[in-house]
């Protein structure tokens, strides 16, 4: 069961976001160089344990299918991962309604905080470290107004369960956009060099999570063997792509419905990329759109091992997307609504609400391997204070307030 939440999680993250195209160390694997497999994690987690990150699973897979049809005949490339946690730092600090909705979205029906908050703990200790041959950096930090009276509970719980930096900051000053951006780039090994254009206005709190990965082939690519071919996009139009090619290689392998699904390995194993080429005639955001938990198991567990020949194109690309009209239709409505939200155990009394949940990622396939990345920001706000600017005719009046009694009417239509 977790070993498929692993390859769910790469493969999410890294191959069906790629719609319009299938999915950095220093040098390919060398010939009998592979690392030993790893074939176990390093304790076994509990019944809920596991049922917590199937929930995880089950959020990615339905926030893809809230997207793949807006993304037809374009790239898709997002981070499940860092939304989640991203959201699941916000999560500490809705209550009532708001609360109900987030968790219900992010697939923890019926489950109270700790044992949510122990699911992202376990997901930090999981994946970090997993395979010394592969990288996975995961970091959350949260920046809060200074003077802002921010629960002191929800700090706690997000500096112990999301093991999250949280800093009070000026945000009317640059430096602090400079600073928050500096943080996703040094969190991301400079490949998302900026995540924030402005800072909101009304800003009180932006949540910030960072996800890293980089990692080698278990079997690499010759890169003499790469060459030009013509790729079909979505809409029949062609370009030219470098295909990196296998003539004759063992790999994780199933044809299921006319679909092909193949599973290329990094390092020890434990991370994959599992690539889904639709059958003909069928349309990748189709597939995207239709997958679920249950659906992408019966296609991915227990792969078969077969000889295959494998031509698969390198590519680069950036993605970015305000994620708010998806989120909402998945059932967050309260969160982004000012007059409902609701994060009294984040800020007391309330008054602030989501302005927006924003994710930019990036990914970079090769002979060598993968290198991808993802940053999502959560940006909560107050109303900013109405502006008053006399600048068109006005009424106006003196008065005295004690017994309402008016001294004094006019209408000001031109004050030079």
């Amino acid at each position: 069961m977790i070993s498929q939440f692993l390859a769910t999680l790469l493969a999410t993250l890294m191959a069906l976001g790629l719609l319009s195209l299938l999915a950095c160390s220093d040098s390919p694997t060398e010939p009998g160089g592979a690392p030993e497999p790893i074939t176990e994690l390093p304790r076994a987690l509990s019944a809920t344990e596991v049922e917590l990150l199937d929930a995880g699973n089950r959020f990615g897979f339905d926030l893809l299918a809230e997207m793949a049809p807006k993304h037809a005949h374009e790239n898709l490339f997002f981070s499940p991962l860092s939304a989640s946690m991203a959201l699941g730092m916000t999560l500490n600090g809705a209550d009532g309604e708001t609360y109900a909705e987030m968790r219900d979205m992010l697939g923890f029906e019926g489950m109270d905080q700790e044992e949510i908050n122990q699911a992202y703990a376990t997901l930090l200790e999981l994946l970090q470290g997993l395979d010394p041959q592969v990288t996975v950096e995961i970091a959350n930090s949260v920046w809060y107004r200074e003077g802002v009276g921010v629960d002191a509970g929800f700090l706690q719980r997000i500096r112990t369960s999301f093991e999250a930096e949280a800093d009070g900051v000026d945000f009317s000053d640059p430096a602090t956009l400079d600073r928050i951006n500096g943080w996703v780039d040094d969190q991301t090994r400079g490949t998302i060099p900026t995540l924030l254009d402005q800072v909101p206005a009304g800003l009180v709190m932006f949540l910030a999570n960072a996800v890293y990965f980089n990692g080698d082939w278990t079997d690499a690519f010759d890169p003499d063997q790469t060459t030009t071919g013509s790729f079909t996009r979505a809409d029949g139009s062609t370009v030219d792509a470098d295909f990196m090619r296998k003539e004759r290689t063992e790999v994780g392998f199933r044809e299921v419905e006319g679909h092909q699904v193949v599973e290329l390995p990094y390092g020890g194993q434990a991370f994959a990329m599992t690539v889904v080429l639709p059958a003909q005639g069928t349309a990748a955001s189709e597939v995207a759109a239709g997958l679920d938990v249950e659906t992408w198991a019966s296609w991915t567990d227990g792969l078969p091992t077969r000889e295959v020949a494998l031509h698969l194109p390198k590519f680069e690309l950036d993605w970015v997307r305000r994620l708010n009209d998806d989120l909402q239709g998945l059932g967050m409505r309260d969160a982004f609504d000012a007059g409902a939200a609701d994060f009294s155990r984040m800020v007391p009394g309330g008054g602030v609400w989501v302005d927006f949940v924003l994710q930019k990622s990036f990914v970079r396939v090769d002979e060598v391997g993968t290198e991808a990345s993802a940053a999502t920001g959560v940006a909560v706000v107050e109303s900013a204070p109405p502006l008053v600017r006399a600048d068109r005719p006005f009424v106006f009046a003196i008065r005295e307030r004690l017994t309402g009694s008016v001294l004094f009417l006019g209408v000001v239509d031109d004050p030079s």
